[in-house]
């Protein structure tokens, strides 16, 4: 079966492992949700990533949630900001702060995947893929 938005079946399943106070979660790997996982990592919203093979040939990105001391999750929430259906772009200027710089935007530029920092200092904009804080 196919799926119409991978990107927010990945943050769907994140936000999902962490009300359930899971310590990994599994999901399909592709180039772009890696890309995710490694700016998520660089912002300390979680513990690790890694790509996984199954017994079966099936490729995994496990991701490691990160957990503060009191059992309380470190993503307070993560929403999907463009859609399939609702594409949002944003101009160098227009780069949402969130939560006044505590959370994180992320953009797909034409340089790549980046948080809303690297694009203000790139000046580029793209569109807004997420929301997490």
């Amino acid at each position: 079966m196919s799926m119409t938005d991978p990107i927010a079946d990945m943050l769907t399943r994140i936000r999902n492992a962490c009300a359930s106070r899971h310590r990994r979660v599994d999901i399909p790997v592709s180039r772009i949700k890696t890309e995710i996982a490694r700016i998520l990592k660089e912002n300390n919203f979680i513990q690790d990533y890694q790509m996984i093979e199954t017994d079966d040939g099936r490729r995994l990105l496990r991701v490691r949630l990160k957990y503060a001391g009191s059992g309380q999750s470190v993503i307070r929430e993560l929403q999907r900001v463009s859609s399939p259906g609702l594409r949002r772009y944003v101009g160098a200027a227009e780069i949402p702060r969130v939560r006044n710089g505590l959370g994180l935007a992320i953009l797909s530029t034409s340089k790549g995947i980046m948080s809303d920092r690297e694009a203000r200092q790139a000046r580029t904009g793209g569109e807004l893929v997420a929301v997490v804080w």
